[in-house]
């Protein structure tokens, strides 16, 4: 800045001026009179003199006087290219108008001419060209406001902005409050649009959610999401490949600018890591064919499953589904049977002479809770405690399965009652029976359930379970309890809160619960033999052990919620931590390291769940990235250490395929009073710069009048004027 002219002036009126003279025309003539009565005394005459020039000093303070300083600028004025650098700029939708069968090009690809510093040489006569980028700095978001008000505060001397913008910002405030200030500062925006208003004609595979993790020798859904933006209804067959030898297709009917979402079913063989690749084949008339494959990890394991049947009586439900699980090779099923008209327990492989000890519980996945009771000959308050704590802090699955002796009524005054996810009827112990069969009726969400999907679509499963052998007894339900999920009801009967639930899941503590309202799921057998009963049971074990089976050892293991995390989720990490002699740990100092895909490191303490979750440990931790995530957990404890990769999927607030958001770069121009250049011209662009007016210079004012140091001085005058009175005795 140089200094141009500075001078001394005023905010006078003329009320100021005409008193100010006329004050200090009085105090002359009162200082006159003063002094000619001293006999024209030297020491008077000073001291009146100083009386003038403070009179005066105080006429000119009434006055406003300002010291004024004009500055012009050394340097040329700024102006700003920002462009957008997140990520909905890879969106491919500019098209070339010269030549319309080009495949399109992205945004960022289409602009990248425009902010080179070649393309904005001519200007940098008068400006300074300043290019800079935007973005969140992770490409999970646009914050155009941000970048537009950090620009002017790091430029004072900005005359002009050109925004290159799709104008998609999802982050921060609204860019029109940005535009305000702006204007306020007298910068104009002028915006250029990139990318089409409209979505192009294109197939997109927006999610592949393939389960963590598989068992070999089982069926694994693997669901998928197909978008289109095509004019026109497509029939395409999607591929997965599951290996180098192997592929699944299955054919999907895409609406026109609709969306699909399916399930391919694959029964794995081999054990190991897996990277499945989904590909969906180019239709006619697309334009962005990049877009069709999406790839997703998934680990395949040998299951070993431990399921626990406790039972009083073994009626048919019992003996049938004994042996669906005996037969299943992935299970390993223990029976405890109080037969009631036997004095010795059930005897034979599999049986258990006794209710097992907490180590021995704590190593079952599932327990079937059959008709049984507290009672002297069946469970006791301790054993069901135990199974409380099974369910809370082990992850083991629970499954209420009552019967018509209504044993299980006695555990509704234990500390099992909150775990039911109904509210049973103590009224009816014993339940309802009819000769005439009862059918079960799917609710929305027991539909959509893959507990409930015995077949492999909606429609043929839905009329599986209308066909279905139906029940002649069925348990006293009132009602399902708040936070339950009730996947089927009785097809007939009422109560005055509607159907009566047969079917419901809840969660506790770490664990789930499912709650079977009839024993005759057995005769689901007929005419089809073992194909929906074992079929069913087989999903529920596998539903209930899910979470205990994410990664474990001897001594450790843990499991994940939700299952399938995605970026910002809080993921809930839980541990069931042992001594080296089996003992759960009451506390202990375990750690959790998680290495995300960038190779950022991140340590979570598990906290101990208290003192009746012994051996539970608990943490939280929100991933930020998408992609594989390397966790290690360790226990100084009892030295043992455990390793498992999350996936966590990528929901980020940058999506790609989005149609350009013109209206907001119009917003942020007419605020600002800049302009909406829909043609990237760059010679029109560089013509509305030149226009721009000239800086103005920079003036700057000292107000005098109300300077500390001139009213100081004034008060010191006054000071030095009452003093010399003293001294001459006028006083």
């Amino acid at each position: 800045m140089t200094l141009t002219n500075s001078e001394l002036t005023f905010l006078w009126t003329p009320t100021t001026v005409v008193f100010g003279i006329a004050v200090f025309l009085s105090t002359l003539v009162f200082s006159v009179l003063i002094w000619k009565r001293s006999r024209y005394s030297a020491a008077t005459g000073w001291v009146e003199l100083l009386r003038l020039f403070i009179v005066a000093t105080v006429a000119l303070t009434l006055n406003q006087p300002e010291w004024r300083e004009v500055y012009e600028p050394d340097d040329d004025p700024a102006i700003g290219i920002l462009h957008d650098a997140s990520g909905s700029m890879d969106t491919e939708d500019v098209l070339d108008p010269d030549s319309p069968a080009t495949p399109p090009k992205s945004r960022k690809n289409a602009i990248a001419k425009l902010i080179t510093e070649e393309a904005w040489q001519p200007l940098e006569e008068s400006f300074r060209v300043l290019i800079q980028p935007f973005s969140t700095g992770t490409k999970n978001g646009t914050d155009i406001a941000r970048a537009l008000s950090e620009f002017v505060e790091q430029q004072p001397d900005l005359r002009g902005v050109v925004l290159f913008s799709d104008g998609d910002w999802n982050t921060g405030e609204p860019p029109a409050s940005a535009a305000t200030r702006l204007r306020m500062a007298r910068i104009p925006v002028f915006s250029v649009p990139v990318g089409s208003e409209s979505r192009l004609p294109d197939l997109v595979v927006t999610a592949f959610d393939a389960p963590t993790f598989g068992i070999s020798g089982k069926p694994v859904r693997l669901p998928f999401t197909v978008t289109s933006s095509l004019p026109d209804n497509h029939t395409a067959v999607i591929t997965i490949k599951t290996s180098e030898t192997e592929t699944l297709s299955r054919e999907v009917n895409v609406p026109a600018m609709g969306r699909v979402r399916d399930t391919v079913l694959w029964t794995p063989r081999e054990t190991g890591d897996y990277e499945l690749l989904l590909t969906l084949p180019e239709a006619p008339g697309e334009l962005n064919p990049k877009n069709n494959t999406i790839t997703a990890p998934i680990a395949i394991r040998k299951e070993e499953l431990k399921v626990l049947i406790i039972e009083s009586f073994p009626r048919w439900e019992y003996r049938y589904l004994r042996n669906a699980l005996e037969r299943d090779p992935g299970v390993e099923v223990s029976c405890l049977l109080f037969h009631p008209d036997v004095e010795a327990l059930g005897d034979g492989p599999g049986y258990l002479e006794e209710f097992p000890a907490k180590e021995v519980l704590s190593e079952f996945d599932v327990i079937v809770l059959g008709d049984v009771g507290v009672s002297p000959s069946q469970l006791s308050a301790e054993q069901v405690e135990a199974l409380k704590s099974q369910v809370a802090t082990q992850a083991s699955g629970l499954v209420f399965m009552p019967g018509f002796r209504g044993n299980q009524i006695s555990l509704l005054d234990t500390e099992l009652e909150d775990l039911f996810p109904v509210v049973v009827d103590s009224a009816q112990p014993r339940g309802w029976g009819s000769p005439t069969p009862g059918q079960f009726e799917l609710t929305e969400l027991g539909a959509r359930s893959l507990l409930t999907r015995l077949e492999d679509t909606e429609n043929a499963n839905t009329n599986v379970w209308s066909s279905l052998p139906g029940f002649q007894w069925y348990a006293g339900v009132v009602r399902a309890k708040a936070g339950s999920e009730v996947l089927a009801t009785h097809s007939s009967e009422t109560n005055r809160y509607g159907r009566i639930p047969l079917i419901a899941t809840k969660t506790y503590g770490t664990g789930k619960i499912l709650f079977m309202g009839t024993d005759g799921a057995w005769r689901w057998r007929k005419g089809v033999e073992d194909k929906y009963h074992y079929r069913f049971w087989g999903q529920v074990a596998r539903w209930m052990a899910y979470q205990r089976n994410m990664a474990s050892d001897e001594l450790m293991r843990l499991f994940y919620s939700p299952d399938r995390p995605q970026t910002g989720d809080t993921l809930t990490l839980n541990a069931n931590v042992m001594s080296i002699g089996g003992e759960p740990l009451q506390s202990a100092n375990v750690v959790v390291q998680i290495v995300a895909p960038s190779g950022k490191v991140e340590s979570v303490r598990l906290e101990p769940g208290g003192e009746e979750q012994w051996g539970l440990f608990t943490g939280n931790f929100e991933p930020s990235e998408p992609g594989e995530h390397a966790v290690t957990m360790s226990c100084a404890e009892n030295g043992g250490s455990l390793d498992l990769t999350i996936t966590v999927q990528g929901s980020s607030l940058e999506k790609t395929g989005q149609p350009a958001r013109l209206d907001v770069l119009e917003e942020i121009s007419r605020i600002s009073r800049g302009e909406l250049l829909e043609t990237p011209d760059l010679t029109t662009i560089r013509e509305l710069i030149s226009a721009l007016p000239a800086p103005e210079p920079i003036e700057r004012r000292l107000r005098l009048w109300a300077n500390p140091w001139w009213i100081g001085t004034i008060l010191l005058l006054m000071t030095a004027f009452w003093i010399g009175r003293k001294m001459i005795g006028a006083v």
